[in-house]
């Protein structure tokens, strides 16, 4: 079974488009690119990756799908479009035409970044994502664990998508709080078409004494509630480095799962990746 890594991002640095990486990450202020990553999977025994968007633009979800045209190990694209757009269909229709249209297997919008927190239930976003799944596409869901009701009334009308929750929903680690995360966790995770991304746990503790140990108690709860079935290793690479090197969390991730069965660990290492994203 492949190693897959489920969520990292590509990108050529501006300080307008990503303004949201902070003076203290200033390592991340330069380009991120396919060499880049390809030897950093390349040193972790990692055999193929998923492209997750990073601006809300339908230019930069051509761009990662040009880069999966050229690069193998990009396995599938996670991209954006304007779901609340009348006419959003023309746009997808648009994307279909792409020769690595075949790769685009899910759409994200940046949730977490909204002033309303109930953005994800207006009805144009909703109709938005009708949409997506009518065309076979997965939804990613990047929100902050506040918005966790909120994600729950939003997956309820839709019973027919199919949903990642990215970054285990990004709990308070760096405060050491479990709750009300680990209640709305598990109530998220009743709805069997909702999976979880093991990403993005570092940089949602303090980034300079995060401890294995200190996150142990998430990925307990996480795998509780979705079961092995319903988890995906994913990187947040290059986000992580703000915390973590690339190989260095899937050791961890791989030390977290050491009480599972094989079969359980490659599910969560690249099986379901490739099932939930229906990725060939």
């Amino acid at each position: 079974m492949p190693v897959i890594d489920a969520h990292h991002h590509f990108w050529s640095y501006n300080a307008v488009d990503y303004g949201w990486i902070p003076d203290t990450w200033s390592a991340l202020r330069r380009d991120y690119l396919p060499p880049d990553l390809a030897r950093e999977i390349a040193s972790a025994g990692v055999d193929g990756v998923i492209s997750v968007q990073a601006r809300q633009s339908l230019e930069e979800t051509a761009w990662l799908l040009d880069f999966a045209a050229c690069h193998a190990f990009v396995r599938g694209v996670v991209g954006w479009a304007p779901l609340i757009a009348a006419n959003l269909s023309v746009h997808l229709d648009h994307l279909a035409t792409h020769p690595a249209a075949a790769k685009l297997r899910a759409f994200r919008h940046v949730l977490q970044a909204e002033p309303d927190d109930a953005y994800m239930l207006r009805d144009d976003f909703n109709r938005g994502v009708t949409e997506l799944t009518r065309r076979g596409y997965a939804y990613d869901i990047l929100i902050l664990e506040r918005h966790l009701p909120q994600a729950i009334a939003f997956v309820d009308r839709h019973p027919d998508a199919t949903f990642v929750l990215d970054h285990i929903a990004k709990p308070r680690i760096a405060a050491s709080e479990l709750e009300p995360w680990a209640q709305n966790i598990r109530e998220i995770a009743r709805r069997p078409n909702v999976a979880c991304k093991l990403s993005g746990m570092v940089t949602e503790a303090d980034i300079n004494t995060w401890t294995p140990a200190q996150l142990q108690p998430y990925f307990d709860v996480v795998l509780d509630a979705f079961g092995p079935t319903r988890l995906l290793y994913g990187s947040d690479w290059p986000v992580c480095l703000a915390g973590v090197g690339y190989a260095r969390w899937k050791e961890v991730i791989e030390t977290a799962l050491t009480p599972l069965s094989n079969t359980e660990k490659h599910a969560i290492l690249g099986g379901n990746s490739l099932r939930i994203y229906k990725i060939t």
